[in-house]
């Protein structure tokens, strides 16, 4: 099920998309400011935001900055017809597509599955493929497999479903909180070391030397990511 964010200093609007893309395929999550919406995607998992431009303690341009460094999920800016130079900025810094205030409830639900399909179909997402591969990794989902150099391994459930969120998402770079709260689907509170020990031991099981990892690579001071487009 997509996670969809909503982020707008006006409830009415809020309410308002939220009625347009009243769907039991989507999650809705709600934010106010572009601050509220960089913390939230700290700890969940979205796939597509609606952004306003124009809001309160961080304004949308510098959120979608912020959330650039960490995820290249689809982001739609919500603008106002006189905000052409932020609108143009937007693009440039690296939005996916903008709606027009007052909008149209056809033009927002086309828009939205026009980038979910895009993005899902691309592998962005972790709903966009059964199988998974980089380099000597394969894993497939719906067996619960995970090969290496052809030899298949055998992981625990929450490592399994670890190695899948790196795999979905090679080069990104996710926070042990992020990966806790992925996985476990828990609140993560103190939760760092419990990350750490699973880490330990799935590369224990892919790696030749652990030590000296070819995948799992630490990013000193913000977590862990995969090693993407590596020639092993």
């Amino acid at each position: 099920m997509p996670n969809i964010l909503i982020c707008d200093d006006e409830k009415d609007i809020v309410n308002a998309l939220k009625i347009y893309l009243s769907d039991p395929d989507y999650q809705i999550y709600e934010a106010y400011n572009g601050k509220e919406a960089v913390e939230l995607m700290e700890h969940t998992e979205i796939h597509l935001i609606l952004m306003d431009i124009m809001m309160p303690q961080m304004d949308g341009i510098t959120a979608m900055t912020k959330i650039r460094e960490k995820s290249n999920i689809p982001i739609i800016l919500l603008t106002a017809k006189s905000e052409d130079a932020d609108k143009i900025l937007g693009l440039n810094v690296g939005a996916d597509d903008y709606i027009t205030k007052p909008f149209h409830p056809l033009e927002v639900t086309a828009r939205v599955r026009s980038q979910l399909r895009r993005y899902l179909k691309l592998g962005g997402g972790t709903q966009s493929s059964e199988n998974y591969s980089v380099g000597g990794i394969e894993l497939r989902d719906k067996e619960k497999e995970v090969y290496v150099d052809g030899a298949q391994i055998t992981l625990t459930p929450k490592e399994f479903e670890i190695l899948k969120l790196f795999l979905a998402n090679p080069g990104k770079v996710f926070s042990p909180k992020e990966i806790y709260s992925q996985v476990w689907k828990e609140k993560p509170i103190g939760t760092d070391n419990t990350v750490a020990v699973h880490i330990r031991h799935i590369r224990e099981k892919i790696e030749i030397n652990p030590a000296e990892p070819r995948y799992l690579k630490v990013v000193f001071g913000q977590g862990y990511k995969l090693e993407k487009g590596r020639e092993i």
